[in-house]
């Protein structure tokens, strides 16, 4: 018989601490429990093994913390989201997402000499080393750009040798300016290769988003402007996007920085993780389903599918697997969505229209409101992207773009964590046990 029970035991030198004792085979193991600023207590097993013989096991990792930080916090039962204690929906409404990149990086919000110095360092490191170029051309026209992102990411590592030293507090800093700075350029020339138009360079008079809009949809024959209630949208996006505490792709990039890989890399493997439809390619999932209703007139056949246990139709963009109240950022993503079809005249558009009504239906549908399928970000974002003109392929290359300043951040801070240590998870083995190996001609 095992049981956990949780005591309160006296520290001579930090008063009262709070443990936990787990009785296992009759013997009892203490260990701390830590507390946070806000949000659960947590119990540290990290030495269980080594003094009791057991390890624990959770699939998913779902009730394990991997690691201390200071940087997102999310309560999913009250619909909160904060980027170091502020509300997401105050800087998206507020800021903008080089406001946010600096406070990701560094703790705080800049002040106005402070915004200006980090705006002036993301826009001269905007560039592309020029042999970059090549690396397009070597895919196929109809590689989806998410391939090619892994690849020119991951190579950067060989043209910017400055910036791989981890132990160098420059050159992390270096190395995190130039993966915010040429992320827009690497995913707007991943557009651009797709749909065989020439590359558009960076122009440093422009903002970030507007810049972005600029490399993907200017051609060199004619002048572009982009309108500011678009640039102003995408600049939204990325500050909705730009971090979402250890979920799995901020947990690929900080266990293939343990091992001490170069920063590049360590992003690479993020945008590799984040390319499953299951994580960043929620958006692009749910515009295809949008796509594949067709109608408002289809709507109520799936929804009754979607209520159906026995059907294996799902409303993809409702709910979420953290939030189970309102996502906090499709609050302000549904805002920026009627903005920008307004100012397109898009609602009459056959795929908009669909969204429209079946927005309407979940946030008044008795079944959607009791389970509380609300309209999350990737319902919104998707028909948001789909109106500025992205075709869904880049969908997961735009949330690569904006989560790049979170794992950069969320890098940083585990390289810089005296406790961090190479990530090694356990397992639960349930294979053969020891058997003898026979020769070929005896099997």
């Amino acid at each position: 018989m095992s049981s956990v029970e949780a005591t309160q035991t006296q520290a001579a030198d930090a008063g009262d601490r709070k443990s936990a004792s787990l009785i296992v085979d009759n013997k009892s193991v203490e260990v701390p429990v830590y507390e946070g600023t806000i949000g659960p207590e947590v119990i540290d097993i990290s030495k269980l093994y080594g003094t009791s013989g057991y390890f624990t096991y959770d699939p998913g990792f779902t009730s394990t913390a991997s690691c201390e930080s200071k940087i997102t916090y999310i309560d999913g039962e009250n619909g909160i989201l904060l980027y170091r204690g502020y509300p997401i929906d105050q800087l998206a409404e507020h800021g903008d997402f080089l406001e946010t990149c600096h406070l990701l990086l560094y703790g705080e919000l800049p002040n106005a000499s402070q915004y200006e110095d980090f705006k002036g360092r993301v826009t001269y490191h905007t560039m592309l080393h020029e042999q970059m170029n090549r690396f397009y051309t070597g895919f196929r026209r109809d590689a989806h750009p998410m391939a090619i992102m892994v690849g020119v990411v991951g190579a950067l590592s060989a043209f910017y040798h400055d910036s791989t030293d981890i132990a160098d507090p420059v050159q992390r800093d270096i190395a995190s300016i130039r993966m915010i700075a040429k992320m827009p350029t690497i995913a707007a020339m991943a557009y651009k290769y797709s749909i065989g138009q020439p590359f558009i360079y960076p122009r440093n008079d422009l903002d970030y988003s507007a810049n972005f809009l600029q490399m993907c949809f200017a051609v060199p024959c004619e002048e572009y402007k982009a309108d500011p209630v678009l640039a102003r949208a995408m600049d939204r996006i990325f500050v909705l996007h730009a971090d979402h505490e250890q979920n799995a792709s901020t947990s690929t990039v900080r266990l293939a920085g343990s091992s001490g890989a170069n920063p590049f890399a360590c992003i690479s493997a993020g945008i590799a993780c984040l390319w499953g439809p299951a994580h960043g390619g929620a958006n692009e999932a749910a515009l295809n389903m949008l796509e594949e209703i067709g109608t408002p007139d289809r709507i109520p056949e799936y929804v009754d599918r979607a209520k159906d246990k026995d059907d294996p139709f799902r409303l993809m963009g409702f709910g979420h697997r953290v939030y189970k109240n309102y996502d906090p950022r499709a609050r302000i993503m549904q805002k920026t969505t009627h903005e920008v079809l307004d100012a397109l005249g898009l609602r009459n558009d056959p795929t908009l229209q669909v969204a429209l009504e079946l927005e309407k239906i979940a946030l008044e549908d008795e079944y959607f409101v009791e389970k509380k399928l609300y309209p999350n970000i990737d319902f919104y974002s998707g028909i948001t992207l789909r109106a500025l003109g992205f075709p869904t392929t880049m969908f997961t290359v735009l949330f690569a773009l904006a989560r790049t300043v979170g794992w950069i951040a969320q890098w940083r801070e585990m390289i810089e964590d005296p406790q961090q240590r190479i990530g090694r998870p356990r397992q639960l083995y349930t294979g053969p046990t020891e058997r003898e190996y026979v020769r070929i001609g005896d099997r």
